[in-house]
């Protein structure tokens, strides 16, 4: 593929996508983009081929990238699509490459409620919306009105919250487009005070209960009907659980680190061992909540 042309951001070829992860594993991106603005995001995706594999990037927190890469153009949102505004009344825009917890702190300012679950989320909203992310009992769609999206041509299109089909931790679209942004509508009338002291007191039960400042996903797995991924994994006695350098965290067993060394391959490889005696004990399937891509390594 020709190198687009008249771009202001930065293309590169080759990318360690380790580097733009929170696992800090994983290979390498046949290209990787990181557009000036959306304007210049808009130009760079209208010069790809249809046929182009494109894999959207916000703070990389949900996302395993397998040791052999990713053969498709990388597109990180979180230098360029940062928008964050309130609107009339209690409605906020608020680009994709913002992180939640930023959401949840400028709401709090603004005195609106129900953005403050945002600040346990550990990525963008771009992901947020993509997945339906959660915490705390509150999920992201529940306050979405309306979202931007950008099409594979390039063609940038507004749709209503109503066109989704949403559920825990899905969100079906009704065509293949990559968020932009969203549109939210918040509860007006909250003290601005008792709104930031909820979002420090959350942010504070999160940093308690989950090994933070450590390279891990987040949540790996997503909760059964009626029950808790951590529950059933601790209850399998797989906390601190080794493979390579990937480790089952012994704060919070949903978690899995990569003790300094860890490859794709020993984070997933640990992922499906935990699955296997979780199933195998319980006879529980756990899904995967983080999104593991790309190819597996060549050993020949």
């Amino acid at each position: 593929m020709t190198l687009v042309r008249g771009i202001r951001g930065t293309l590169r070829e080759n990318e360690p996508m380790g580097r733009h992860t929170s696992w800090r594993a994983g290979g390498r991106a046949r290209r990787f983009f990181e557009p000036a603005d959306v304007e210049d995001l808009v130009a760079f995706v209208r010069e790809l081929p249809a046929t182009e594999a494109v894999l959207w990037v916000g703070l990389g927190s949900n996302l395993l990238v397998r040791d052999g890469g990713v053969r498709a153009t990388v597109i990180q949102t979180r230098t360029a699509l940062l928008g964050l505004e309130r609107l009339q009344g209690s409605r906020v825009r608020v680009g994709a490459g913002v992180a939640c917890a930023q959401v949840a702190r400028a709401c709090a300012r603004w005195g609106l409620q129900g953005a403050e679950f945002l600040s346990g989320i550990p990525g963008t909203m771009g992901g947020a919306l993509a997945m339906n992310a959660g915490a705390w009992g509150a999920e992201t769609w529940e306050w979405v009105i309306g979202v931007e999206t950008l099409d594979q041509a390039g063609t940038r299109h507004r749709r209503s919250a109503a066109q989704y089909h949403i559920g825990y931790r899905t969100v079906v679209a009704p065509a293949r487009e990559a968020f932009l942004g969203a549109t939210l509508q918040l509860d007006p009338g909250g003290d601005p005070q008792a709104l930031g002291a909820r979002v420090r007191a959350l942010l504070a039960r999160r940093g308690a209960a989950q090994p933070l400042g450590r390279p891990s996903c987040g949540s790996v797995f997503r909760n059964p009907p009626g029950d808790f991924a951590a529950r059933l994994i601790d209850q399998a006695g797989l906390k601190g659980r080794r493979c390579g350098g990937a480790c089952v965290s012994t704060k919070h067993a949903n978690f899995i680190l990569n003790q300094g060394d860890a490859s794709a391959s020993d984070i997933e490889a640990l992922i499906g061992y935990v699955q296997r005696r979780v199933r195998d004990l319980y006879g529980v399937e756990l899904q995967t909540e983080v999104c593991i891509v790309g190819e597996e390594p060549s050993h020949g």
